[in-house]
């Protein structure tokens, strides 16, 4: 018996040691996308491939939660910067029969001048962006039809250079900024 907890006890430390070291990771893969970016410019998994890239939910017209969310991630790609960490920042915009490229190109400059790592998307139908939320993301996306409000998850998604999500961080934690910049450190090892 003594034997076989000598040979048990390191295989649980290893197995412990292991999953603290990993990535927590989906496994989730993003399909293929194009839509199109505040410059009027078709963007999607082809640039985004071999990159590590954030993504977020917002839209041009919300009260609540999005600048707020649209400011974090201007201070996320500033922060990245100075410290020479490369990541891409796509936000999707769930009011996409409002948020024309224009309108979004307005929106952007008023949380950054620098956009050549951030693209906010537009150049769907609500419908698909409610489903491609959904199905690849397993976020909420609705635009009631009694409001102008859309109702969207909140989270901020880090996705891999294969295109698949590793974790979601609620940016109102205090500690997502520091658990973030260790998962993309150790995916870009």
């Amino acid at each position: 018996m003594k034997n076989i907890c000598y040979l048990f006890i390191p295989l649980v430390i290893a197995v412990l040691l292991s999953a603290c070291s990993s990535v927590p990771h989906s496994g989730k893969e993003i399909v293929p996308f194009s839509y199109t970016d505040q410059n009027g410019q078709p963007f999607g998994t082809d640039e985004l491939t071999g990159k590590v890239w954030i993504a977020d939910f917002v839209f041009t017209k919300c009260k609540t939660v999005c600048p707020p969310m649209t400011l974090e991630m201007a201070d996320l790609q500033k922060k990245f910067e100075d410290e020479g960490v490369q990541v891409e920042f796509v936000s999707f915009t769930v009011d996409p029969t409002i948020d024309s490229p224009d309108v979004l190109k307005e929106y952007i400059h008023q949380f950054t001048d620098d956009e050549k790592n951030w693209h906010i998307l537009t150049g769907y139908t609500q419908e698909e962006i409610e489903a491609f939320a959904r199905d690849q993301f397993q976020t909420i996306v609705q635009k009631p039809s009694s409001s102008n409000q859309v109702i969207h998850g909140t989270n901020f998604y880090l996705i891999d250079q294969q295109g698949s999500i590793v974790n979601e961080y609620n940016y109102v934690d205090a500690s997502y900024v520091k658990e973030m910049t260790k998962d993309i450190k150790k995916i870009q090892r």
